[in-house]
């Protein structure tokens, strides 16, 4: 309605482009005459009046990606080492230098968590299967509440000391669990090929 357009407009300061001569209501009339043959061929029309931001959203999440609700975000699961600062895009971060570090392990900490040998390391305790279990739970039960909230991008940092061990073991077995659960998913190591250990 004009009274829901001319109430946005005053809320949010905001100049309306057609406005020329100062009046937002002639400025509303324009808009709507020169858009009245894209109406008349649209596929969807919406009556926002009564709609929240949110609504509008959601609305426009399901004309245009259907049912497909683990495509409706894209997760990053992203690697780091604590020793390089915490990501500044993270929305969750886990920590995982409780486990057991396979630097200090000769014939390992020259390899890194993509290396079969790490993985196998970190995941022969008891301790970090369970936080495996743990942290998928927790991720499958929140992806769908962060895209009811219309959240469309969601960052999950995983970080260890180095950002080149265990935290890559687990990024990348979150990012095969994401996957295997049809959700739209990529992984990021940021810091597994800095050598930080040779700087202490």
């Amino acid at each position: 309605s004009d009274e829901s357009l001319i109430k946005r407009y005053k809320e949010t300061r905001r100049k309306h482009p057609l406005d020329g001569d100062g009046r937002l209501t002639a400025a509303i009339d324009r808009e709507r005459q020169m858009l009245g043959e894209m109406k008349s061929i649209a596929n969807n029309i919406l009556v926002t009046t009564q709609k929240t931001q949110k609504q509008l959203r959601n609305e426009l999440g399901q004309i245009f990606r259907g049912d497909e609700a683990g495509k409706a975000i894209t997760v990053n699961v992203l690697s780091f080492g604590f020793k390089y600062g915490i990501p500044l895009d993270a929305d969750l971060v886990f920590d995982v230098r409780f486990l057991p570090n396979p630097y200090y392990i000769e014939d390992l900490k020259h390899h890194s968590g993509l290396d079969k040998c790490v993985s196998d390391y970190v995941l022969k305790f008891e301790q970090t299967r369970k936080f495996v279990d743990k942290l998928n739970d927790m991720i499958d039960f929140l992806i769908p509440h962060y895209i009811e909230e219309g959240k469309s991008q969601l960052v999950i940092a995983i970080g260890c000391t180095g950002g080149k061990h265990r935290s890559v073991t687990l990024a990348e077995l979150l990012y095969k669990h994401l996957k295997e659960k049809d959700v739209s998913v990529i992984v990021t190591h940021r810091d597994y090929q800095k050598d930080v250990y040779n700087k202490l």
